[in-house]
């Protein structure tokens, strides 16, 4: 069974997917994930790397310092660009801009600028 068997039954490796949609830089980083226990798809907890999804499929899985819930729109046929990846699927939990998280500083120490920021907003309390 190739893979173009697996779009035309409406399935594809879960792995396969994730790298198309552009979410792990290579396959191998997508199916390590897969294989160790940190993705859901649906609410079940997936185990392998060539768990077979399907358009409507919800995906939880972390990446970097988020957990991600996706919805599959589509499947690939492709690792395309960037473009074509979004149509794959609609994000159902967007990071949230200006977190403390999205700083991406190893310290919690705060910098002048941040200090000040924090005495303008006491002030106008």
């Amino acid at each position: 069974m190739t893979d173009h068997d697996d779009i035309d039954g409406g399935r594809l490796r879960l792995d396969k997917w994730l790298w198309y949609a552009r979410f792990f830089k290579t396959r191998s980083l997508a199916a390590k994930l897969c294989n160790g226990g940190a993705v859901r798809c649906s609410g079940t907890v997936v185990t392998k790397a060539h768990f077979p999804i399907k358009s409507g499929d919800v995906l939880t899985f972390p990446q970097g310092r988020h957990i991600r819930v996706v919805k599959v729109l589509a499947l690939g046929v492709r690792r395309g660009p960037a473009e074509e990846a979004r149509t794959l699927y609609e994000d159902l939990s967007p990071p949230a801009p200006g977190t403390a998280m999205d700083i991406g500083r190893s310290s919690g120490r705060p910098t002048k600028r941040d200090r000040r920021a924090l005495e303008r907003l006491k002030a106008e309390e």
